[in-house]
């Protein structure tokens, strides 16, 4: 009897073994690799004192092909299909589904006058973007990704601020650093899968399979209450530097990169849109600045940090990678949106240096759906509300 006990247990190990390596091997030659979870759903309640001009529940969706949108069409036929990849800004992490710009965009060209003038019977817009993706994590993303997709037919591009960012966390050194690609993915094929239970594919595998049928909702209470603590850290802080050394490591970094994702783009898609990264451009008030936390020495969600670098150069910098990607955008032949020129800087369209507010996305989203139907995209010349609504009129 214990010895047939012994041949079950020997012998439900060998199956279990021969299922996790069967696991592996189907991961690795049948997955792909994603950037979000496919099959996510979060439900953050914000924080009200940190986000008091946003909506109270915020919906953070992702579908079964790892984008944060809805589901696309099983048929492609008359399919119109934007992929929006980038940094944290399209991520748009604290806005709803429908309230960041590439889910506002769906709804702008998802409508029967849109769909006819592009000659669509349907619109999907799906996002790939996360926070962190500077331009070498993109042009990883797009080398991975893309080769999954059918012909898109417009990729929108949105980033910028990652680069210059991750370089002034870093001390802004001679050599940029490479990225790891485990801040890149939230799955990839290549990773390797321990014997612990966290670690096995066959967890991995169960897990997708829960999220898919199951669809079980991860709810996050006083969702970004650290950016409070960052921007008091950011107000408090012992040393803030008024100068870097020369930027060029990462401005050269970042054109090499940005230029490599580009033409990746290109080869993937009828059309490229390269929807220049925006910033709270301005010399800012008491309030405005209290708003501020990036520009730290250090990762400042991750870490006490002491010294950080002026808004003033910030500014600066974030200019000069704007012009690095204007100018590669013309090289390639690539359409660009200058979206400073929508975007009036004050904390109605701003919550910090980058991020947007709900009024800020919506007014992005007009004007990248501008762009995306061949419209014209005013200028911003008076309040940030009469430019939105400009730029909204010409998507009409």
């Amino acid at each position: 009897m214990v010895q047939m006990i012994m041949l079950l247990v020997v012998l439900l190990a060998a199956l279990g073994a021969a299922a996790e390596l069967a696991a592996r091997v189907w991961f690795r030659r049948c997955s792909r690799d994603y950037v979000l979870r496919p099959n996510l759903r979060l439900r953050l309640h914000l924080d009200p004192e940190v986000f008091p001009q946003f909506e109270r529940v915020v919906r953070f969706e992702v579908n079964s092909e790892g984008e944060r949108g809805y589901e696309p069409p099983r048929s492609t036929d008359g399919l119109f299909r934007v992929l929006v990849v980038g940094g944290s800004q399209p991520e748009g992490y604290f806005l709803d589904q429908d309230t960041n710009w590439p889910g506002a965009l769906q709804r702008l060209l998802d409508t029967p006058a849109h769909r006819r003038d592009l000659g669509a019977s349907r619109v999907h817009v799906g996002c790939i973007a996360r926070s962190g993706v500077g331009s070498e994590a993109l042009d990883l993303i797009l080398k991975r990704v893309l080769p999954h997709y059918r012909r898109l037919q417009a990729i929108v591009v949105l980033v910028g601020a990652s680069d210059m960012l991750r370089w002034l966390e870093q001390g802004a050194p001679a050599a940029i650093p490479p990225v790891e690609l485990s801040d890149v993915f939230r799955f990839r094929t290549d990773a390797s899968f321990g014997w612990r239970p966290r670690q096995l594919a066959l967890t991995e595998a169960v897990l997708r399979m829960r999220r898919r049928l199951l669809k079980p909702t991860q709810v996050h209470d006083r969702a970004g209450r650290w950016v409070a603590r960052a921007r008091a850290t950011r107000a408090q802080a012992k040393v803030v530097r008024a100068s870097t050394p020369d930027p060029a490591p990462m401005l050269n970094h970042f054109e090499r990169h940005f230029r490599s994702a580009l033409q990746r783009a290109q080869a993937h898609a009828d059309r490229v849109l390269v929807a220049r990264q925006s910033w709270f451009d301005k010399d800012h008030t008491p309030d405005e600045l209290a708003q501020m936390w990036h520009g730290g020495i250090g990762q400042i969600w991750r870490q006490e940090i002491t010294m950080f670098y002026s808004i003033d150069v910030t500014r600066r910098l974030m200019a000069r990678v704007d012009a690095v990607a204007a100018r590669v955008a013309d090289e390639l032949g690539i359409e660009h949106v200058d979206l400073r020129s929508v975007l009036e800087p004050s904390l109605r369209n701003y919550y910090d240096f980058f991020h947007l507010t709900p009024a800020g996305s919506r007014a992005v989203a007009s004007a990248v759906g501008a762009a995306v139907l061949g419209h014209t995209v005013q200028h911003s010349t008076g309040s940030d509300s009469e430019a939105a609504d400009r730029v909204r009129h010409a998507a009409v």
